[in-house]
């Protein structure tokens, strides 16, 4: 089992601690790109991929956990794109 194999099993079980590094190897071994940001981003970022839909979520700050209502909405996503 591939390591992107492996964070996607545990995207799918949902956990309480799932991090922004994850995410963020997770979505690049999708095909997912982290969009540049621009002047006034704040800690809105964007993921582009050619054919899928776009992910658009704040990345958590101080703590690099992520809430498990954007987990669900990546899991959606992915779904939706025909990614999982």
């Amino acid at each position: 089992m591939s390591k992107n194999e492996k964070l996607v099993k545990r995207l799918k079980s949902r956990p309480v601690d799932f991090t922004w590094d994850e995410l963020t190897r997770l979505l690049s071994g999708l095909g997912y790109q982290l969009a540049k940001k621009g002047k006034t981003g704040g800690s809105r970022r964007r993921f582009i991929h050619d054919t899928n839909p776009l992910i658009c979520l704040h990345e958590p700050h101080p703590q690099k956990v992520l809430k498990r209502y954007q987990i669900d909405q990546i899991i959606e996503m992915l779904i939706e794109g025909s990614l999982l």
